[in-house]
């Protein structure tokens, strides 16, 4: 199960903006590199161990227990944070507007119904998906990930035509589409030829030339030349990280779900996520590079709503589709509202499995968060929804400021918590090269360590190099991901906190208070013997799984010599449809 949802339909064009087309579509190779390279770790481990909230548990077992005590905690903030970030950004799709002065859309019923209500019945609905049976929600969410991987795949094709067709001839009469009352000569499209690539050419560029700088007394300075452009990619690498957050819940569920604790399906998940959505997403903002300007004041901060920012959604319209427009902001609002979902039950199981670990406080507390019913742990559900409430944030501001102010905070968490997985990783490779030289095991138990047996579950080539190049990326990101503070004047102590300790006005857990947890963890147990506040780890390799089947699935293994054969071609099929499903 992967997480295809409005982060790219609202970041891609705010990427844009920033790096220029070029500079973005790099900036979505390279994080898409960088998330490929956790997700290989994370899914090899979880093939060969399927456990609850393995994001925590891996750190614990291999990495420190304190660390995996504050990546728990500060994993189920990150995604309690970016559940309610989803849910603003439903209100905000519900509360739609678009109006650049030639074609005006809007939903007057959500305009027209406080922010707060919206807000509060969205939540309602995520909760009680939530408190579903995991059968019926592991389905119910199969469902809803085909649809917007079937969605973002027609977006591409579409965007294509966009692109290289022949736009519509103006139309001198066209019904308003709120009043059904005649406009004033509107033009089907914004232009008279197929964009091409003149996004790219003169008097745009491939990378943007300028990096803009907002002063503390409100002034803005340009930075220019090769050093703008290297700011403008650089500062796009936190939205870009932000779009591919979510991608690690395919791992949150193996232990719950039939098929992913099958060593076969978690290895099938992972790879596909590889492969499958990072290549979309890359194509996704290739093409929209082409339709849309980096100058459009809606990707710059304009717009009348979130959606209206939308690079899909200004394609739709400026192509003369403005009816395909109230299609994109029904996408946004239904990827928006089934993040939420998947992001409410993330965290709903970590701090499940912090319960279980005797890690959520008073032991009153503790053991009414580790009660489940029907298989779902209904009490860290409503705690977290109860930590959604914050949600309420996005009622202030102009439209969506405190939804970047959210997403900013919540994916320096992930990429902290992303950060510990390969390091984790780089332990787990050690500790089975261990395991396998100095091992007193059965034989059959020593090909659960051995990476090379045909028994092992998942195997990436070359992954501790993946992960090595994953842990230097996320903590050089996290390092320069306050530099706009650095060029203020004068400094920028705001965007400092809140790139680097903590949001103000939601007080965001970050690298300080990472740190902190794990400090706080290292005292609650050994007090200031600093000698015992050495790592913690059990190493533990037990409980691994083993592929049964003597057909690994996703490999294309023609049963015939023949190549055109009813064998070979049934094969094939089937070889498809596994990578397809």
């Amino acid at each position: 199960m992967t997480d295809i949802d409005s982060k790219i339909y609202r970041e891609c064009g705010s990427s844009l903006a920033s790096a220029g087309p070029g500079g973005a579509l790099m900036a979505y190779i390279i994080i898409g590199i960088v998330v490929s390279s956790v997700m290989s770790s994370l899914g090899e481990m979880t093939a060969l161990m399927p456990v609850n909230a393995p994001m925590m548990e891996f750190p614990r077992r291999f990495l420190d227990r304190g660390v995996g005590f504050a990546v728990g905690w500060i994993y189920w903030f990150a995604y309690a944070v970016i559940a309610a970030n989803q849910l603003v950004a439903s209100t905000n799709a519900i509360r739609f507007r678009y109006d650049d002065g030639t074609t005006f859309l809007n939903w007057p019923t959500g305009e027209n119904v406080d922010h707060a209500v919206w807000f509060g019945m969205v939540l309602v609905a995520v909760t009680m998906f939530n408190m579903l049976p995991v059968r019926i929600y592991g389905e119910l969410e199969y469902v809803f990930g085909s649809i917007k991987m079937l969605i973002l795949v027609m977006t591409i094709f579409l965007l294509l035509v966009i692109d290289t067709m022949k736009p519509p001839e103006p139309l001198s009469q066209r019904l308003d589409l709120t009043t059904d009352t005649p406009a004033s000569a509107r033009p089907g499209a914004y232009y008279d030829e197929p964009p091409g690539v003149k996004y790219w050419n003169d008097p745009y560029s491939f990378f943007r030339n300028g990096y803009n700088v907002t002063n503390g007394d409100g002034s803005t300075r340009e930075i220019t030349g090769s050093a703008g452009s290297l700011l403008g990619v650089w500062t796009t690498f936190i939205n870009v990280a932000f779009s591919y957050v979510g991608m690690d819940i395919f791992a949150a569920t193996a232990a719950e779900s039939r098929i992913l604790a099958n060593s076969e399906g978690m290895k099938m998940a992972a790879r596909k996520i590889n492969i499958r959505v990072v290549t979309i997403y890359a194509f996704a903002v290739l093409l929209a590079s082409f339709v849309v300007p980096t100058d459009h004041p809606f990707i710059n901060g304009g717009g009348q709503s979130v959606g209206s920012r939308s690079v899909f959604l200004i394609a739709v319209v400026e192509a003369g589709m403005p009816a395909a427009a109230h299609f994109y902001n029904s996408v946004f609002l239904f990827s928006s509202f089934t993040c939420a979902i998947n992001s409410m039950y993330n965290a709903s199981r970590v701090m499940h499995t912090l319960a279980l670990r005797g890690q959520t406080g008073p032991e009153f507390i503790t053991r009414r968060l580790r009660q489940c019913r029907s298989g779902v742990p209904t009490r860290t559900v409503l705690v977290t929804a109860g930590m959604m409430l914050i949600g309420f944030l996005g009622r202030s501001g102009a439209p969506g400021s405190r939804l970047d102010e959210l997403a900013n905070n919540c994916t320096v968490s992930f990429l902290i918590a992303y950060g510990t997985i390969c390091a984790t990783y780089l332990c787990f490779y050690r500790t089975l090269r261990e395991a396998k030289m100095y091992g007193n095991t059965s034989e059959a138990q020593a090909a659960s360590y051995d990476r090379n047996n045909p028994a092992y579950p998942y195997k990436s080539h070359g992954q501790w190099l993946k992960a090595a190049f994953g842990l230097m990326a996320c903590v050089l990101i996290l390092l320069f991901n306050g530099v706009a503070a650095f060029l203020r004047r004068p400094f920028g102590v705001r965007t400092f906190i809140s790139s680097y300790i903590s949001d103000e006005e939601t007080d965001k857990e970050q690298l300080p208070v990472f740190l902190l947890l794990i400090v706080g963890y290292k005292i609650r147990n050994h007090g200031f013997t600093f000698s015992e506040w050495g790592p913690e780890r059990s190493e533990d390799l037990s409980n691994t799984v083993q592929v049964t089947t003597v057909r690994r699935k996703g490999r294309l293994e023609p049963p015939d010599e023949a190549y055109f054969t009813k064998a070979n071609a049934l094969a094939t099929v089937r070889w498809l449809w596994e990578w397809l499903q």
